[in-house]
């Protein structure tokens, strides 16, 4: 490496250190997880190793690897059956796997919207949408985080083939969008509406879509199975068209090699232990409710609202994020702080995740030890 190059590095580097968010890989052993997003706790649950154990025994000769791409020698009956599966179960016309949440919301952004049409899109986004949106040769305007009003007037200021991409659970503030008003919005100016549940599906059965919208007023909405599934990749639910229209652009589908046999496997395993999974919802809803009730707001913690399992404390500034996050750790639960550039500067949170696998106890414990900070 050259020494200029060297040198560039370690002032990138030392950037994010002299602005508290340089990052690192850490491993935690022993704390209450309090960060993941193993909402029900399907990637720890016995029942859904063993199913996946058998589903892959049941097909003993399967290629480990899928050995090439979806349009090369990547396809199956299987993944076909899979995908017929996920687009019955999610009440849509068809479905298309891709390899993670990410690869599905930027190979749409980057793909679909062209030069001329306008992507208009909630400032709180997915990093992955935003990614896609850079990669499309289309115009893009933000809307004010949830605000009708603001949605409407982009709708009516701007030209040419409109989308309008939001999430139905918002990934750090954990807030619900209010979907039957943005839909009606966008069927009123002919706009194209794209939805991510990465953070809805399982927790909400089918997600927040199928149960609130009709599938005729969504172009396209995309389920993650990194998430309450335990598992991995993600699908996009669209029309038979948006499909094959994405088969033969979509660049990160197109050219990146399918997923193996056995995440196949977990997908469908833990779709048929979500059909199962009534009672680990209602434990999980249940805990929100007992967080919410006994945590404090304070001047300088403030509770984002929110009914999902996301639940944000707002400490402002990266330093002072990090060391409150550092003393619940001591206690023994683990909670990560989430830093600017990810959220927006002086919204800088320790986020917390509950789940259907945590206690009372520890829920209480995690409340008394922010009301104590």
């Amino acid at each position: 490496m050259s020494n200029s190059i060297h040198n560039y590095i370690l002032s990138k580097l030392q950037q994010r250190k002299d602005a508290d968010n340089f990052r690192s890989l850490r491993i935690t052993n022993g704390l209450v997880d309090f960060y993941s997003n193993d909402y029900l706790g399907f990637a720890r649950d016995e029942n859904l190793h063993d199913k996946i154990q058998a589903e892959i025994n049941s097909r003993k000769g399967s290629a480990l690897g899928s050995t090439g791409s979806r349009l090369l020698s990547g396809n199956s009956g299987y993944v076909e059956a899979l995908e017929k599966f996920l687009a019955e179960f999610h009440q849509a016309e068809t479905a298309l796997i891709f390899n993670s949440g990410f690869d599905a919301n930027y190979g749409l952004l980057s793909t679909l919207p062209y030069r001329g049409d306008t992507i208009i899109y909630d400032e709180l986004i997915h990093a992955s949408f935003h990614d896609g949106i850079r990669n499309s040769k289309a115009n893009s305007v933000s809307f004010l985080h949830n605000n009708i009003a603001d949605l409407e007037k982009k709708l009516n200021s701007v030209t040419g083939l409109k989308y309008v991409v939001i999430e139905s659970i918002y990934s750090m503030d954990g807030d619900f969008a209010p979907l039957k008003q943005i839909a009606s919005l966008c069927d009123k100016y002919q706009a194209g509406l794209i939805i991510d549940e990465a953070h809805a599906t399982g927790v909400f059965g089918t997600g927040r879509v199928a149960e609130e919208i009709p599938d005729a007023k969504i172009l396209a909405h995309i389920h993650t199975f990194s998430k309450a599934l335990g598992t991995h990749g993600a699908v996009v639910l669209c029309s038979d068209e948006l499909k094959e229209f994405l088969v033969n652009y979509c660049r990160p589908f197109i050219y990146s090699t399918a997923l193996p046999f056995h995440s196949l496997a977990a997908i469908k395993c833990g779709y048929a232990l979500m059909n199962e999974a009534k009672e680990k919802r209602g434990k999980l809803f249940s805990l929100i409710e007992l967080f919410k009730q006994q945590i404090q707001s304070k001047e300088n913690a403030l509770l984002i609202t929110s009914n999902s399992p996301i639940q944000s404390v707002v400490i402002s500034g990266n330093k002072s994020v990090k060391e409150f996050a550092a003393k619940i750790q001591e206690q023994g639960l683990d909670v990560r702080p989430i830093l600017y550039p990810t959220v927006q500067k002086g919204k800088e949170r320790v986020r917390i995740c509950l789940h259907s696998f945590n206690t009372e106890t520890e829920v209480t414990k995690l409340a008394g030890t922010i009301n104590s900070l």
